[in-house]
């Protein structure tokens, strides 16, 4: 048995284990066996993650495979598109892809929901694999199926619910990450604190510097708490048809309507969230749900970790007829996720634009 931590998502025949560990993706083949052994092995991954891991995970964990064949898209949000999808799609024929086969997403958050689309749409459903190499993948985006890409004027409006067969993730690879993709990583750290667990917004609240400075310990304990807090979630309503999959959008309605407004890359997803909570914080604080003083220790998080907490709002009708196009809406009832006490949130229908906009502007 491996000395990874694990924590299991336990979805029936859909179950899967995430395995961390620092280290482990140097030497992950006993983990990775059960699935490529013998098989076509088909590798998703970025410029920048390719040039650092491709190499290293072929050559000391894919060695039983019958043959891995490896497809590299430039890194960033503007390549979950389409084209991309298509491009990919393609590959996999020509590359001789069978029902067998199983994909492998190394990569951070972009690389997993597009090589997960692929994976789910091709031959309608070929196994795969999630190796998340950036901190916003190891905490969220690798956990729990949703895959997909985005429309120009939509952000992963295009998608489904395709699950991993196994999650690894080496915390240790962080070490190699640029400084603002590992800062926007935490925001997702935050938003798991501020929706379900007061004690883990308190531990980063109080150990923000261990984090800045990729402490081993500090970072290992977030990973897997987010990651059995996503489980959790995940478990108890795979396919967003309760509504308790929802809380999990503190902050996105926002922060999605901002990454579309601006352009995609122009704001790192986590960045486009830390502004989303900063506003969704501030929309329950004027509709009476929470303190002020919430808004404020939230804010003095966020701002710890140089995230930023405000936008431009040169393009507030945008922003605002954006987020009326989110794809969380309900029988065309927008709805919003907002704070209800530290550690717990509810889903509220849209208070109306001038609450709404008085939220974006913080006055």
């Amino acid at each position: 048995m491996d000395g990874s931590r694990r924590v299991a998502v336990a979805l029936g025949p859909r179950t899967y284990q995430i395995h961390i560990e620092a280290g482990r993706l140097q030497n992950a083949g006993h983990i990775l066996a059960p699935w490529v052994d013998e098989q076509v092995v088909f590798v998703v991954s970025d410029r920048q993650v390719g040039q650092l891991y491709l190499g290293r995970l072929i050559k000391h964990s894919l060695a039983t495979a019958a043959r891995v064949e490896t497809f590299v898209v430039p890194p960033g949000e503007t390549s979950k598109s389409v084209a991309t999808a298509e491009t990919i799609w393609q590959e996999m024929v020509d590359r001789r892809l069978t029902r067998e086969s199983v994909v492998i997403a190394l990569g951070g958050g972009v690389v997993g929901d597009l090589a997960g689309f692929a994976a789910a749409t091709f031959m309608r459903g070929l196994d795969y694999i999630q190796i998340p190499t950036t901190l916003m993948s190891q905490v969220d985006s690798s956990v729990g199926g949703k895959v997909g890409i985005n429309l120009p004027s939509a952000k992963n409006m295009i998608g489904c619910f395709w699950q991993p067969r196994l999650v690894l993730i080496d915390p240790q690879v962080l070490t190699t990450l640029d400084g603002r993709e590992y800062r926007s990583g935490l925001a997702e750290v935050v938003k798991y604190g501020v929706i379900l667990d007061p004690f883990l917004f308190n531990y980063v609240f109080d150990h923000a510097a261990e984090l800045l400075e990729l402490e081993a310990n500090a970072l290992e304990y977030v990973v897997e708490r987010c990651c059995q807090l996503k489980a959790a979630v995940v478990m108890d309503d795979e396919r967003e048809t309760s509504g308790g999959r929802s809380i999990l959008n503190y902050g996105h309605t926002f922060g999605h309507a901002i990454e579309t407004a601006f352009g995609y890359g122009h704001y790192l997803h986590g960045e486009a969230v830390a502004i989303g909570m900063t506003c969704a914080m501030r929309l329950a604080v004027s509709q009476g749900f929470v303190p002020r003083e919430l808004l404020l220790r939230q804010t003095a998080l966020l701002e710890r970790f140089n995230l930023p907490v405000q936008c431009p709002l040169d393009r507030l009708d945008e922003l605002m007829t954006t987020m009326k196009r989110d794809k969380k809406s309900t029988r065309s009832v927008m709805r919003l996720v907002l704070p209800k006490r530290l550690g717990q949130v509810q889903l509220v229908d849209w208070p109306g634009d001038d609450a709404v906009r008085q939220a974006w502007r913080g006055d």
